[in-house]
């Protein structure tokens, strides 16, 4: 697939530490970048989501299924949340209720912020290396700048957050951002993700995926491949997988 140029506006964030654009060596050739998800891929926050939504939901009168846990995890707060609204009837918008949802996660992460298994050896591996990394979520900027405080911004040459493109995950939009942004080529980046939804959304813009499935199970297929932790997942792993699916 071709990777389109982001429309004005919707450019991400570029840090400080940035090494996008590094231009690959013979051993590095056929990976160009990393692009990672942030919620349940390297932090274990989609619980945290859940506990909130259920505690908003319960202080608006109304008791959430956790048969829609697996509806709405990975997915943007305005599908998420607009599909709670219609399933409950509760009375409230949804500028309101992403509002709330929003502050019931800071106030967990700020008190608790647990890194998944395997996360913080990834991330130093990769910078050691100097690959290119970008953090991509579907999550607003506001709660990637709090997550970053704990991951460390020099992990990332840059990161794209859902309220800074035009469409979010499952659309291709991020990743196409996020691998421009780096001025790579989204064939030759590899995706790590948690959900079907993110899983989806690389895929679309023609990256090969690593899934590690958090909440709902995640099928192998063509250009994906799955494994149960991020302790599974090195730079070795990733190079070997770009290099099999050339």
């Amino acid at each position: 697939m071709t990777s389109t140029v982001p429309a004005p506006g919707t450019l991400p964030r570029v840090l400080g530490s940035a090494r996008a654009g590094k231009t690959p060596t013979a051993q590095d050739s056929a990976l160009q970048a990393v692009l990672l998800d942030m919620d349940g891929t390297l932090v274990d926050t989609e619980g945290f989501w859940w506990d909130v939504e259920v505690e908003v939901f319960a202080a608006l009168g109304h008791t959430l299924d956790e048969s829609w846990r697996h509806v709405v995890v990975g997915g943007p707060m305005s599908r998420s949340a607009g599909f709670l609204i219609e399933a409950t009837g509760a009375d409230i918008s949804l500028a309101e209720l992403t509002v709330l949802l929003n502050k019931g996660f800071e106030d967990r992460i700020d008190h608790s912020l647990p890194l998944m298994p395997g996360a913080a050896r990834l991330l130093a591996e990769l910078h050691q290396h100097e690959i290119p990394t970008a953090l991509v979520s579907a999550s607003h900027r506001r709660i990637i700048d709090r997550v970053l405080a704990s991951l460390g911004p020099h992990h990332f040459a840059l990161t794209v957050a859902g309220d800074e493109v035009p469409r979010t995950k499952p659309h291709p939009d991020p990743y196409l951002t996020a691998a421009a942004g780096l001025g790579v080529d989204p064939a030759g980046c590899a995706v790590v993700e948690d959900t079907v939804t993110g899983v989806a959304a690389a895929e679309a813009a023609g990256c090969h995926v690593v899934a590690v499935p958090s909440v709902a199970p995640i099928a192998p297929a063509a250009r994906r491949t799955v494994v149960s932790s991020l302790e599974e997942v090195d730079l070795a792993f990733l190079r070997g997988l770009m290099t099999q699916m050339r």
